[in-house]
C-alpha cells in the first residue's frame, strides 16, 4: 500500500529509548547534543523580531514564485557585505537568489531539478544524516565520499574521482561540515569545480554555518563562484538563530547560461508550491540585521564551552578532541572499548550525559563522540566532567 521509498526503519533505537526512559525517571539531563538555539537561553530582542513580523502587507497575498523582491534584496545584501565579495560580480543580484521555506525544501527542488529517478549525489562523509531521506523522496542515490583527518580535515579527491559514474549528477560540500567543522579549502574549492565543470555536473553548497567560523579566510562563500554550475544554500535558523521561522534560500552561480537556465527551472519548481510565508519574507531584512547581536552571543557560548572542554581534556589521558574550524560541534575521539551505541546508553544511564555516536553521522570506524557547543555553559561544563569521570573511571 505505501510507497517503497518511505520503507524506513520504524523501529525506535537503542538510545532513544534509554532517552525516553531517563525522562520519565525525572532526572536531570546534561544534554550535550543541544541544537535548537530558541531553548539555549539566548537573549533574543523579542520586541524587535514581534515587531517585524506585524507588517500589514503580510495580511495580503500577493506571492511571487521566487520570493518577494525585498527579501532576496537582503539576501543580496548580506552576501555583499562577505569576504570576496568585489563589483566585478556583476551576475550577482536578486534575480538568481530564490526562497524556499527552509534549507530541507530548496535541497529537494535541487534534486528535482537536477536528477532523474536513480541518479546520484555524491555527499561527503561524515555529514548530516538528513540527507539520506530527502535523497530516498526525490528518488535518488546519496553516495559518499571520505573526509579525511590527518591533523585537519581534507576532502579525499582519489576516492571522489573513483565514486564517480555516468549517474553523477552532482558533488555536495557542506562548508563548514556539519559535524567535522571543517571549510573546503580555496584549492579544494576550484579542483571540484574543474571535475564538476568538466562532467556537467553540478556543485551543492551548504553554508548554514558558515557564519561560525575562527577564521575568516577560511569563510569565503561558494555564492560567489562560477567555474561550475553551484547552488549556495542558507537560511534564518543559523544565520539568525531563528528556525521557527522557516526560511532559506538558493543562491545560483556559475557560467551564465546554465545559471540563466536553472534558475529559470527552479523558478517554476517554486512557483508550484508557494511555500514561503509572507509575513517572515516582509521581516527577513530586519532579522537579518539582527544576527551579529546574536552571533556574537553564540559565539561566545561555543568560546567558553570550547575553552572549558579543552582544559578537561589536557587533564584526561584517554580523550581526544579533533581538530576544528568552525561550526557549534566537538568531535571527541575516545577508546574504543565497544560500540559508539553502548557508549552513548552507558553514560545516559549511568552519569546522565547526552552525547551522539559517531555513527549518527556517519562516522566510518568506532571511537568518536560529537557533542554540541552550544549547551548553556554550565550545563555543558558539568556533563563534560563526567563525561570525563566515565572514561577515565
Amino acid at each position: 500500500m505505501f510507497a517503497s521509498r518511505t520503507n524506513w526503519p520504524l523501529e525506535t533505537n537503542r538510545l532513544t529509548r534509554a532517552l525516553e526512559e531517563h525522562r520519565k525517571s525525572g532526572k536531570q539531563l546534561f544534554d550535550l547534543t543541544a541544537s535548537n538555539p530558541t531553548e539555549c537561553g539566548l537573549a533574543y530582542p523579542e520586541r524587535e523580531i514581534l515587531s517585524a513580523l506585524s507588517n500589514p502587507r503580510g495580511l495580503t497575498y500577493r506571492p511571487d514564485s521566487k520570493g518577494l523582491l525585498e527579501a532576496r534584496e537582503a539576501v543580496a545584501a548580506y552576501y555583499r557585505g562577505r569576504p570576496g565579495f568585489s563589483a566585478s560580480l556583476t551576475h550577482f543580484d536578486p534575480e538568481r537568489i530564490l526562497l524556499a521555506s527552509g534549507t530541507s525544501e530548496a535541497y529537494t527542488h535541487i534534486f528535482r531539478l537536477l536528477c532523474e529517478p536513480g541518479d546520484e549525489i555524491l555527499v561527503p562523509a561524515p555529514s548530516y544524516p538528513l540527507f539520506e531521506f530527502l535523497a530516498d523522496l526525490a528518488d535518488i542515490r546519496l553516495v559518499p565520499y571520505p573526509l579525511l583527518y590527518d591533523h585537519g580535515w581534507q576532502i579525499d579527491f582519489t576516492s571522489l574521482r573513483s565514486a564517480l559514474t555516468s549517474h553523477s549528477r552532482a558533488v555536495m560540500v557542506v562548508h563548514p561540515n556539519n559535524p567535522t567543522g571543517s571549510f573546503v579549502k580555496s584549492q579544494e574549492a576550484a579542483e571540484l569545480a574543474e571535475i564538476c565543470a568538466a562532467r556537467e555536473m553540478a556543485i551543492v553548497a551548504d553554508e548554514v554555518f558558515l557564519d561560525y567560523g575562527a577564521d575568516p579566510k577560511l569563510a569565503r562563500t561558494f555564492a560567489f563562484h562560477d567555474a561550475a554550475l553551484t547552488f549556495t544554500l542558507s537560511g534564518l535558523s543559523k544565520i539568525s538563530l531563528l528556525p521557527q521561522m522557516k526560511l532559506a534560500w538558493t543562491v545560483v552561480s556559475g557560467p551564465d547560461n546554465l545559471a540563466k537556465m536553472a534558475v529559470d527551472r527552479l523558478e517554476i519548481i517554486a512557483d508550484t508550491y508557494l511555500s514561503q510565508s509572507t509575513p517572515v519574507q516582509l521581516a527577513l531584512p530586519k532579522f537579518l540585521s539582527l544576527h551579529h547581536e546574536l552571533q556574537a552571543q553564540l559565539q561566545q557560548r561555543i568560546s567558553a564551552n570550547l575553552s572549558a572542554l579543552d582544559a578537561m581534556l589536557r587533564e584526561s589521558k584517554s580523550l581526544t578532541r579533533l581538530e576544528r574550524e568552525g561550526g557549534w560541534y566537538a568531535i571527541l575521539r575516545v577508546p574504543v572499548t565497544a560500540t559508539d551505541d553502548d557508549l552513548t546508553v552507558a553514560l545516559l544511564k549511568r552519569y546522565d550525559v547526552l552525547v551522539h555516536p559517531g555513527h549518527f553521522f556517519n562516522f566510518s570506524r568506532e571511537g568518536f563522540l560529537v557533542l554540541s557547543l552550544i549547551t548553556p555553559e554550565k550545563k555543558f561544563q558539568e556533563g563534560a566532567r563526567r563525561l570525563s569521570t566515565f572514561f577515565e573511571g
